[in-house]
């Protein structure tokens, strides 16, 4: 019943002007940077990340997760209709969603993916709204100790579950954790790694190198293949599906609301993993699975609806446990953190009005999103007519211009050019970002923790071995273990995640 008064207490706050506004604005761009290809919601979060610093905590944060689903929604549109994914997660909705627009049916496959996606999302949010408090209150009993092992549990199985080469990853995890450790010392006020500049007293930028590693770097890489997409573009009168397809698609979308709601505690690439389980699940189910491929309406529906639903279960490691499952999640968490708001088991104490201010954002936000997929979806596939050397120096200045408004400081504009060369040059050489900044943003956490449970224990690093952190540290990897097996029995393998985060 506490939760259903809160749940009302945050619908007042997102329903406020300022927070319907900025939920639009949110909704919007998302959108937008998921239908133009080569952006997606780190690229869209990133580059809008500054613009929330002047804004109320909840404020900003329900615009940043405006742009996080936005952009799951706003990735289907240029799968279907010219056979390039918006983000990775999009790559499955290619195989027979362009088949269907080929065949005159884009309307169909769209409005079809935009129902999905609005039904997969507000399930999951279901699950962030019971699971998260709960699970809070366990771990406001347990303690520093088992925070510890929960995050290098987290580091681990990103290591193991993200596409490309698991050395490179553990690569990047390390850069990630070490360049967390520049500036003053959060006990001891020490500087580290400063090199005498007291402009690195605070620490890297996190607006210079969340821009740079994803923003600039993916302009760099989109230059070398810069050209005009012819689209095909849907008119209105054909966006109604037809009785068999919703027919076809019901079970699928019931389907891929599970699997995404499951599949979204992974850490590491869960909204691939999802779609790819679901595609897989929904051609086994078919009774004509030869159709798989194309055409078929449930190879769209199953997906998308399996990756909008992964977008609650996400939240709910980040909001309950101050632990980023996704890089996505990992940039809320760090502009919770620059406003002042600590994620964790005690934010729906201290800041209750911040938690379900955002789960009543996101009801509202898939409203939004349903409706601006439907009726504008040939004026966002118009999008993709302007030329992208067009769109690059507006991006670059913008970006210039957030970074610089953070702390009016001129070495984060060298730290955000230089992070984006250096970015580009480690993705010319197949090095993912992803888990430098899920490491980055998770460093200062782990240090904090670990610095905290010696001290409580005297020095005794037993303490990270007691009964606790085993009960918590094998039920965790139990659960994983077992969903993993699930996604291996429907045919999911680690070279899928690696084929989509290439394509």
């Amino acid at each position: 019943m506490e939760s259903f008064h809160q749940l009302i207490n945050g619908f007042a706050v997102a329903l406020s002007w300022k927070g319907l506004l900025y939920c639009f604005i949110g909704c919007l761009w998302g959108t937008i940077v998921g239908v133009l290809p080569g952006l997606g919601p780190l690229a869209g979060m990133t580059l809008l990340l500054p613009l929330t610093f002047g804004l109320d905590p909840t404020i900003g944060i329900i615009m940043l997760t405006g742009i996080f689903y936005g952009a799951m929604y706003g990735g289907s549109t240029t799968s279907i209709l010219v056979r390039i994914p918006g983000e990775a997660a999009s790559v499955v909705t290619c195989i027979d969603g362009y088949e269907m627009a080929k065949q005159g049916r884009a309307g169909p496959a769209l409005m079809i993916a935009a129902v999905g996606s609005f039904i997969g999302g507000s399930f999951s949010l279901l699950g962030l709204m019971f699971i998260a408090p709960p699970l809070a209150k366990l771990m406001i009993a347990i303690g520093p100790s088992v925070e510890v092992v929960l995050i290098l549990l987290s580091l681990g199985v990103i290591a193991v579950v993200s596409p490309g080469s698991r050395i490179k990853t553990a690569t990047m995890i390390t850069l990630g954790l070490l360049v967390g450790t520049i500036g003053l010392d959060n006990i001891t006020a020490v500087p580290r790694f400063t090199f005498g500049n007291p402009n690195l007293s605070g620490g890297l930028s996190f607006a210079a190198l969340a821009i740079g590693l994803f923003g600039l770097s993916e302009i760099l890489l989109n230059l070398e293949n810069s050209q005009t997409i012819k689209a095909i573009t849907p008119k209105l009168k054909d966006l109604v599906p037809r009785w068999k397809d919703i027919r076809d698609s019901s079970p699928a979308i019931a389907r891929g609301s599970i699997i995404g709601f499951i599949f979204g505690i992974i850490p590491g690439v869960s909204h691939v993993v999802s779609t790819f389980v679901s595609y897989a699940v929904e051609k086994r189910f078919s009774k004509n699975p030869e159709e798989f491929g194309k055409g078929a309406i449930a190879g769209v529906a199953g997906p998308e609806t399996a990756n909008n639903a992964v977008t609650g279960t996400a939240m709910i490691p980040l909001l309950a446990l101050g632990i980023p499952s996704i890089p996505a999640t990992a940039i809320l968490l760090s502009a919770l953190t620059i406003h002042g708001v600590q994620p964790g088991p005690l934010l729906m104490t201290t800041r209750p009005e911040v938690f379900w201010g955002l789960v009543a954002s996101m009801y509202i936000g898939n409203v939004i999103l349903l409706v601006l997929n439907l009726p504008l979806v040939g004026l966002f596939v118009n999008l993709l007519r302007i030329p992208y050397n067009w769109l690059v120096p507006i991006i670059v200045i913008i970006s210039i211009i957030g970074v610089y408004s953070v702390n009016s400081s001129v070495t984060d504009i060298w730290i955000m050019m230089i992070s984006g060369c250096v970015g580009y040059v480690l993705r010319k050489f197949a090095y993912e970002m992803a888990p430098l900044l899920l490491a980055l943003v998770l460093g200062d956490r782990l240090e904090g923790s670990f610095r905290l449970s010696l001290t409580m224990s005297g020095g005794d690093y037993a303490t990270f071995v007691d009964r606790s952190a085993i009960i918590v540290l094998g039920s965790v990897l139990g659960l994983l273990l077992t969903i993993q097996a699930s996604a291996w029995i429907f045919g999911y393998r680690k070279s899928l995640a690696d084929e989509a985060e290439g394509a």
